[in-house]
């Protein structure tokens, strides 16, 4: 059985979440947690919150144990852009382009 938690709009580029997403995939929940909690990265606060609430789920809405969980997808898709302008010299305006993400976890027990 799988369950899953989806965080949508959250206001972080697709590309760093990606650099991250490949080193918990696979993993227990806990491991991936105690893993994600040692890292530096804005990334990885989203993201073990994400894990945290699809484990949550499991738990209240399955009756399934946390220990048996593994994550076995986390897929990191682009949400839409915000676009800033920047003034610039002789009146120019840059786009700033702010990017935003959806994630989803899927966990699967063992």
């Amino acid at each position: 059985m799988d369950v899953q938690a989806v965080g949508k709009y959250i206001r972080i580029s697709p590309q760093k979440v990606r650099k991250l997403a490949g080193q918990i995939k696979g993993k227990a929940v806990g491991e991936a947690l105690n893993i994600l909690s040692f890292m530096p990265q804005k990334s990885a606060r989203i993201v073990r919150k994400i894990i945290n609430s699809a484990a949550a789920n499991a738990d209240h809405n399955n009756k399934l144990d946390i220990d048996d969980l593994i994550i076995s997808n986390l897929m990191v898709d682009q949400g839409p852009t915000l676009k800033r302008f920047k003034a610039r010299a002789r009146g120019r305006g840059s786009r700033i382009l702010k990017r935003t993400s959806h994630i989803t976890v899927i966990l699967a027990e063992k």
